[in-house]
């Protein structure tokens, strides 16, 4: 019988490639794949709930308000002359984007196991598809933050009037998307082959916000202070100022946005080569 030549097949099986190689056609053609898993993600998310995706808004709506109460009215952490709500809900917002596309891509190749060991699809796509679900969770609860400020403007108890500090916020969004894709994956990665690393960074996750200025503000703490230090080497830290500045128009180093973005595009290409090196044996430790 003829060998049929390799031209003649629709996917070919070749030696694992070099992890230099991102792969970035194969995501765009299994964009379909990626559209799917999307869908999925945010459907199964809601279902079988009482409100349904009215979670969306409830969830960073009750946390703003506690957080309002108890660090804006009682421990006075907020900034004066500010609505605790809206301040914290400024941070509140990308804070849980951030942590939630680290905590489910962590689970999401096991969650995705079953497909993952039978068929061929670029191995990335079930964490993109985390991400872009998440994403959309993100834009809904942005535009519910521009609803209260707009209720608080129009009720005159607080007079909100963004400035040009808002022409940043699609930088800084794009910030929060690399530097959460590229924490994401590399968690990803190493949670198949060691399955107790999910718990362990679900714990580091909620550390790191007391970590980042969520609940205090980088201005209430003392420039020699050593926990400023360590705020401020956080990169996530010019990204939550960032939102509250543009947002808001507190008090921002706008310059320290260089190192918010350098971290964020070195971890989020060191994660793709991470994965592409690690996704060699996903099949056989899954």
């Amino acid at each position: 019988m003829a060998h049929r030549k390799n031209e003649d097949w629709d996917v070919v099986v070749t030696p694992a490639k070099p992890w230099w190689d991102l792969e970035f056609g194969e995501i765009w053609r299994y964009r379909d794949l990626l559209r799917e898993l999307t869908m999925r993600d945010l459907t199964a998310i809601y279902k079988q709930t009482i409100l349904g995706p009215l979670w969306v808004v409830v969830q960073p709506l009750i946390t703003s308000i506690m957080f309002a109460i108890i660090f804006g009215l009682v421990a006075r952490m907020s900034q004066p002359g500010i609505p605790g709500l809206l301040f914290y809900m400024a941070a509140i917002v990308p804070w849980t984007y951030f942590a939630a596309v680290i905590t489910k891509t962590a689970i999401t190749l096991q969650f995705n196991a079953s497909m993952t060991t039978k068929v061929y699809f670029p191995r990335v796509i079930p964490a993109l598809a985390t991400t872009a679900s998440n994403g959309f969770t993100f834009l809904v609860q942005l535009v519910l933050f521009f609803v209260f400020a707009i209720i608080y403007r129009i009720s005159g108890s607080y007079a909100w009037s963004p400035g040009p500090e808002l022409l940043w916020l699609p930088v800084l969004i794009l910030q929060v998307i690399a530097l959460s894709v590229g924490c994401g994956l590399i968690v990803a990665a190493l949670t198949t082959r060691y399955r107790d690393l999910s718990f362990l960074i679900a714990f580091g996750v909620q550390l790191l916000m007391y970590m980042s200025p969520v609940i205090i503000p980088l201005s209430k703490v003392a420039p020699d202070s050593k926990v400023r230090f360590w705020l401020e080497a956080n990169p996530v830290t010019p990204i939550i100022e960032g939102f509250r500045g543009a947002l808001l128009g507190t008090d921002m180093n706008w310059g320290t946005l260089w190192y918010a973005s350098a971290v964020s595009v070195i971890v989020l290409l060191a994660s793709l080569a991470l994965f592409q090196r690690a996704q060699r044996n996903f099949a056989d430790v899954i």
